[in-house]
């Protein structure tokens, strides 16, 4: 009985040890917020996985004991003002100093939407009109990032061009990434990623599953893309 009671003694303080360092592992897993629209949501991937399943695939190792975790935050036709909105949720601000490191991935929506809600007439004046106002968006985004959380890298991905072939949608496409940069420049945690000549030169129907979203393979460009041009250290 006593012999007993030694093992369920040892097996018991086995078990609290195994939890105990289950539950560090998991507390210091890296957390890597992604805020965007149905782009960093997934839509158009048939699993539903998107760029974010795929980043955090190829940042995780087999057999590794620390695991990248990413927090989905895109939704589906926002824009820079819903991102905001979503920074200023208690639920989400709250949680803003755990990141180890942002995504932000936003702006298809406040373009085509400037233009009427599609990228056929190209309407350079309403476009023109509207990007100032997205571009103070993607500003306080950054910025505010930066005061919630001032040791967390902030990845800010480049727009693409959905119709390559469209000249006068490439000039504004151009246009506002150049600004993007410029004010990523300008913030110390910020490193811009460019997407825009990811698509160029490529059979559209192999990587999109419509008119604007990428399928699949098209998805894996972007995060190869990501981890080519970003080192994410544990």
């Amino acid at each position: 009985m006593k012999k007993l009671s030694i093992v369920l003694i040892v097996f018991i303080i086995a078990s609290v040890t195994w939890f105990s360092f289950q539950s560090k592992a998991r507390n210091d897993d890296p957390v890597i917020m992604a805020f965007g629209d149905s782009l960093t949501y997934g839509y158009g991937d048939k699993k539903g996985e998107g760029y974010v399943d795929g980043l955090e695939r190829a940042l995780n190792e087999p057999g590794s004991i620390d695991k990248f975790r990413i927090w989905n935050y895109g939704i589906t036709g926002q824009e820079t003002e819903g991102v905001l909105k979503q920074l200023g949720d208690a639920r989400i601000e709250s949680k803003l100093d755990k990141a180890d490191y942002f995504i932000l991935f936003i702006g298809t929506n406040d373009l085509i939407n400037s233009n009427g809600g599609n990228v056929k007439n190209v309407n350079d004046e309403q476009i023109n009109a509207e990007k100032a106002g997205y571009l103070k968006n993607v500003k306080t985004i950054l910025d505010k990032l930066g005061r919630e959380n001032k040791r967390a890298p902030i990845l800010v991905l480049g727009l693409y061009n959905p119709v390559p072939d469209n000249g006068q949608l490439e000039k504004h496409i151009d246009e506002w990434d150049r600004e993007i940069k410029d004010i990523v420049k300008s913030e110390q945690q910020a490193t811009f990623i460019p997407t825009n000549d990811l698509f160029k030169n490529k059979n559209k129907k192999i990587y999109f599953s419509d008119t604007l979203h990428p399928n699949e393979k098209g998805y894996q460009l972007i995060t190869e893309r990501i981890v080519e041009r970003y080192q994410f250290v544990r």
